[in-house]
């Protein structure tokens, strides 16, 4: 059967940015798979995506005009119950054929098959295929009603009766397949082959479509649009690329930000503009903010990474002269900029010292108090985590910064613009002649933020950011706002993996059960105790850290199965267990392992606690062992000991002789009960030296 391209257009009002390209490819998406579920188009039929600020639409290869023919087997009822004796249809199986469009004179051609132990009647069909209009219509009305919408909008149709509910006002419905109008409807609307170019650029207004194959190139050449979202991305890239170039900068690296200008224009036009050097005295995080957020303007950086005079727009529209463009841009961004000078100046009037009374007029939470509070038990927190790394003068540090680390949420600049939380509080800090060490604490204590963020500077920074996010989750945990689903509005998984990532990169000498008892004794006696919870939860954020970064569910297992305290260490545990699993003994010997946790596990006469006693070592396969053993376990100890992980484990390659001999020499739970204790004795030492850098039983292949 020939086949031909399919184009579908829906044209609306403006679309939102920030969700235009999800809706672009849950629209295409949702129509080539509504076409593939009727037979109309293939498993390999190409999809070309198109979305604008005024349009949603798809192309989709090699669509069918009509779906083949298929055969089905409808399944009636047991034989028994549809056929009377004289082998006609009973009133139960004349319902059911008529509910199929069928009667009675089918009833020679049914089909039996045993289901199950009954034997049961099948009609043998077939199904005529779909045809385009009617399979189009039924894709288009599924993939609209399962669009991602943000927010539903009612507006009343032509009829100044009807309404219907989308993200924008629908104005126009495209459908062709090939150069044949496929006729359609949604959101009352009937398919044409007419769409609308740019709104002041086009050079042909409507735009007549040629064909499904020509969608593209006509508005590109008629309407003055680049229609697929990833070209016009490309295109601003490329433009901003070469205006900076031309004025000595670097655009600002923002992939959210070009997406959100993709989505707001049509026809893009970059162009260079420039502000007052004067306003450079401001930081230039207040700035670059201030021209992305509200201007969606790309500030221009010098070679240094610092913010210069100059910053690019990307325009709608190519005029001739364009100096009336960048002119009003200048003169648009001169009072947003002069608001962030005046609030940086304001702010400054004020030490964050002199803030610290308000912030127990502030609520942190209904059942957790104020941000005073919350501070307060911070401060505690830091200095419980400061002392053991660093003494008094650390935690003395610590708890300057835990202080102040929030008093600029009380200021008019983060106010303004929250991003720059901790930002403004290390400027203002510097401003009032805090030290180095705090100021950066007080910048550092939110990081990571997100996935791949860097981690705080200095001890006093970790510090402040582990006990920061040591006291949320205590504090959530303890009142029951766990994360559920893909619901975690606090960001406790963030805050649980950004505790993971700096005892685990930093190595710091702290067991998470001492952090997580200490959280949460800074809070009052009456507070829920989810110690346990807490643990299980970051230790889950750890596993699924190191899954990511390559490790297998066996090694994973492997080291969490034995509880290390100590984070950091956990990288060498891997590595030496992957190393371990390289050598030709491993196999055996952690399937020994998991044979020796077993027979521990059943036994209950105490005999696993006790010592060896060699006088009771019959067999010369457990005499063998326990010699083996005594060489063995003092030197892999003392290199565990030393840190030398990999070299503990390498050494216990030289047991697998002899464990190999004892298994298949002696029997262990024997009725003399000396005996049997003292060789449950033996196996427990070999399971302790065995044990020490990771649970080997786990490598075990099921």
């Amino acid at each position: 059967m020939s086949t031909k391209n399919l184009l579908v257009e829906l044209l609306v009002e403006e679309l939102p940015p920030k969700a235009l390209g999800k809706l672009g490819e849950a629209f295409g998406t949702a129509l080539r798979a509504g076409l593939r579920a009727q037979g109309l188009a293939g498993e390999h039929s190409a999809l070309e995506v198109y979305a604008t600020p005024r349009r949603l639409a798809a192309q989709i290869g090699a669509v069918l005009a009509v779906a083949p023919d298929k055969a089905v087997s409808h399944k009636l009822m047991p034989v028994a119950v549809g056929l009377a004796a004289d082998g006609s249809a009973t009133p139960a199986l004349a319902k059911k054929l008529a509910a199929l469009g069928a009667d009675a004179s089918v009833v020679p051609r049914l089909v039996r098959r045993v289901d199950g132990k009954a034997e049961t009647l099948y009609l043998d069909a077939t199904q005529p295929g779909a045809t385009l209009a009617a399979g189009l219509q039924k894709a288009l009305d599924e993939a609209l009603a399962a669009l991602p919408i943000p927010k539903v909008m009612q507006y009343q149709l032509a009829d100044g009766w009807s309404s219907v509910s989308f993200v924008r006002p629908a104005h126009g419905l495209v459908a062709l397949h090939g150069a044949d109008v496929v006729p359609v409807r949604a959101l009352g609307l009937e398919a044409g082959r007419t769409t609308r170019g740019h709104r002041f650029e086009a050079t042909l207004d409507p735009v007549v479509l040629q064909d499904a194959d020509h969608y593209a190139l006509q508005l590109a050449e008629q309407g003055a649009v680049i229609a697929s979202f990833e070209a016009r991305r490309a295109e601003i890239v490329r433009q901003l690329r070469a205006a900076a170039a031309a004025v000595g900068g670097t655009p600002i690296a923002d992939d959210a930000l070009l997406d959100e200008v993709t989505a707001l224009v049509e026809r893009p036009n970059v162009l260079a503009c420039r502000f007052d050097e004067d306003f450079l005295a401001v930081p230039q995080e207040c700035l670059i903010l201030t021209m992305k957020a509200n201007q969606k303007y790309f500030p221009l950086l010098d070679a240094a990474g610092r913010l210069t005079h100059r910053f690019l727009v990307v325009a709608n529209v190519r005029p001739a002269d364009a100096r009336r463009v960048v002119e009003g841009n200048e003169r648009v961004v001169r009072p947003r900029l002069a608001d962030a000078r005046f609030f940086f100046e304001q702010d400054r009037k004020r030490t964050l010292a002199s803030r610290v009374p308000a912030l127990a007029k502030v609520v942190y939470h209904g059942k957790l108090g104020t941000l005073g509070e919350r501070v307060e038990r911070v401060r505690r927190l830091a200095r419980a985590i400061a002392e053991p790394l660093g003494g008094l003068a650390l935690a003395d540090l610590a708890d300057e910064a835990a202080t102040l680390a929030k008093c600029d949420l009380l200021t008019d600049m983060v106010g303004e613009f929250p991003e720059l939380q901790g930002i403004m509080g290390a400027y203002y800090a510097r401003h009032d002649g805090c030290r180095d060490e705090v100021a950066d604490a007080i910048e550092d204590h939110y990081k990571p933020r997100f996935a791949g963020d860097a981690l705080p500077r200095g001890e006093v920074g970790l510090v402040l950011a582990l006990a920061d996010k040591l006291e949320t989750l205590a504090g959530l945990f303890g009142i029951g706002q766990l994360p559920s689903g893909d619901k975690d509005p606090f960001a406790l998984r963030r805050h649980a993996l950004g505790v993971v990532r700096m005892l685990v990169e930093r190595d710091l000498p702290l067991a998470l059960p001492q952090l997580v008892a200490a959280a949460f004794r800074v809070f009052p006696s009456g507070h829920g105790q989810a110690q346990a919870e807490v643990q299980h939860f970051i230790v889950e954020r750890l596993v699924g850290s190191l899954r990511e970064q390559g490790w297998t569910a066996q090694e994973v297992d492997a080291v969490i199965a034995l509880h290390p305290e100590r984070l950091g260490q956990i990288p060498r545990r891997l590595a030496a267990v992957r190393d371990f699993a390289a050598l030709a003994e491993a196999p055996a010997l952690a399937a020994a392992n998991k044979r020796v946790a077993n027979i521990l596990k059943k036994s209950d006469d105490g005999g696993a606690s006790a010592p060896v006693d060699a006088a009771l070592l019959a067999e010369p396969a457990e005499r063998a062992l326990h010699a083996a053993l005594a060489e063995v376990a003092p030197r892999a100890d003392a290199a565990f000991a030393a840190g030398n992980l990999t070299g503990s484990l390498r050494l216990l390659a030289a047991l697998k002789a002899p464990v190999d001999a004892f298994f298949d020499g002696v029997m262990v739970n024997v009725d003399d009960a000396a005996l049997r204790r003292n060789r449950l004795a033996l196996l427990a030492a070999l399971h302790g030296t065995m044990n020490r850098v990771a649970d080997l039983s786990r490598l075990v292949v099921a």
